[in-house]
């Protein structure tokens, strides 16, 4: 019997210990996605992950401001890849030029900045001092589909393909801006 017990604590440790060194294999990758209020970074986080926003565990989302305390969320099959909910940049609580300061950009690995309907001033001011800290960013432009319902609206000889291009375009000029 003793034999059995020092035998299982000896797997067990041989677990713990490949445990620890497949960790080492995947360090941490700390993901923040930002952008303005209302850009859809919960909506985003939450499908990144594969689940909705009443699952168990979803990012908060909402029509008004929803994001108030910076928040991780591990990704399901990757454990070691986190992506932190921020606070909208240039609201009352978190104004553009405290925003660096309060949010602590230099903790994350990369970033991705969320942009509804346009790139904003705000996101050029994240975007810059993140490219000056030296750290990656992506950019991703949601809310198209409400683009595109606005355009159809308006115009008497809508076309789907050149009002996407036009987007596209748009989003390519604003990079180099940068």
């Amino acid at each position: 019997m003793l034999l059995e017990a020092r035998d299982l604590a000896t797997l067990f440790y041989i677990a713990k210990i490949k445990e620890y060194l497949e960790k080492q294999k995947t360090p941490p990758l700390n993901i923040a996605i930002t952008g303005e209020s209302g850009s859809g970074k919960s909506t985003f986080i939450n499908s990144f992950r594969g689940i909705n926003g009443s699952d168990k565990g979803a990012a908060p989302t909402g029509v008004a401001e929803t994001t108030a305390v910076i928040e991780s969320y591990p990704h399901p099959n990757h454990p070691n890849v986190r992506l932190w909910d921020l606070p909208g940049v240039g609201t009352p609580k978190f104004p553009a030029d405290k925003y660096l300061e309060r949010v602590g950009f230099e903790r994350f690995d990369f970033f991705i900045i969320i942009a509804a309907c346009r790139f904003k001033e705000n996101d050029v001011k994240l975007a810059l001092e993140i490219k000056r800290m030296g750290k990656k960013i992506y950019f991703l432009r949601s809310k198209i589909d409400s683009d595109i319902s606005n355009e159809e609206r308006g115009k008497k000889h809508f076309n789907r393909q050149k009002t996407l291009d036009d987007i596209r375009e748009n989003c390519i000029k604003g990079k180099y801006t940068l």
